[in-house]
Protein backbone atom coordinates (compact mmCIF):
# COMPACT_ATOMS: atom_id res chain seq x y z
CA UNK A 1 0.00 0.00 0.00
CA UNK A 2 1.19 3.90 -0.68
CA UNK A 3 1.77 5.78 2.40
CA UNK A 4 3.56 9.07 2.52
CA UNK A 5 6.05 8.79 4.98
CA UNK A 6 8.12 12.05 5.90
CA UNK A 7 7.15 13.44 3.29
CA UNK A 8 7.98 11.06 0.48
CA UNK A 9 5.34 8.56 -1.00
CA UNK A 10 6.35 4.83 -0.33
CA UNK A 11 4.70 1.54 -1.11
CA UNK A 12 5.04 -0.64 1.49
CA UNK A 13 3.54 -4.08 2.97
CA UNK A 14 2.08 -3.18 6.10
CA UNK A 15 -1.44 -3.54 7.88
CA UNK A 16 -0.01 -1.42 11.83
CA UNK A 17 2.14 1.44 12.49
CA UNK A 18 3.96 -1.08 14.29
CA UNK A 19 4.85 -2.61 11.50
CA UNK A 20 6.03 0.66 9.63
CA UNK A 21 8.37 1.03 12.39
CA UNK A 22 9.73 -2.40 12.19
CA UNK A 23 10.18 -2.01 8.51
CA UNK A 24 12.71 0.87 9.17
CA UNK A 25 14.48 -0.94 11.30
CA UNK A 26 13.41 1.69 14.72
CA UNK A 27 12.15 -0.79 17.25
CA UNK A 28 13.56 0.13 20.57
CA UNK A 29 14.46 3.25 19.80
CA UNK A 30 13.30 6.11 20.83
CA UNK A 31 10.91 7.35 18.20
CA UNK A 32 7.89 9.66 18.45
CA UNK A 33 5.10 8.94 15.31
CA UNK A 34 2.52 11.14 14.11
CA UNK A 35 -0.26 9.57 11.84
CA UNK A 36 -2.54 12.15 10.15
CA UNK A 37 -1.28 14.97 12.66
CA UNK A 38 -2.27 12.77 15.59
CA UNK A 39 0.90 11.92 17.78
CA UNK A 40 0.68 7.87 18.92
CA UNK A 41 1.69 6.38 21.95
CA UNK A 42 3.78 3.89 21.40
CA UNK A 43 0.85 1.43 22.88
CA UNK A 44 -1.07 2.41 20.13
CA UNK A 45 1.16 0.95 17.66
CA UNK A 46 0.34 -2.29 17.00
CA UNK A 47 -3.38 -1.62 16.78
CA UNK A 48 -3.13 1.69 14.85
CA UNK A 49 -3.81 0.00 11.17
CA UNK A 50 -2.36 1.64 8.19
CA UNK A 51 -4.10 2.87 5.18
CA UNK A 52 -3.57 3.66 1.42
CA UNK A 53 -2.46 7.60 1.26
CA UNK A 54 -2.21 8.01 5.23
CA UNK A 55 0.30 10.16 6.26
CA UNK A 56 3.27 9.14 8.94
CA UNK A 57 5.85 11.05 10.15
CA UNK A 58 8.46 8.92 11.97
CA UNK A 59 10.83 11.00 14.14
CA UNK A 60 14.21 9.44 16.04
CA UNK A 61 16.34 10.86 18.12
CA UNK A 62 20.27 10.12 18.00
CA UNK A 63 22.54 11.19 20.77
CA UNK A 64 26.01 12.69 20.42
CA UNK A 65 28.21 14.97 21.45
Amino acid sequence: MELVINGLRQELNVHTVQEVIAHFGLEGKPVVVEADGAVLTKEQWATAEVRPGMRLELVHFVGGG
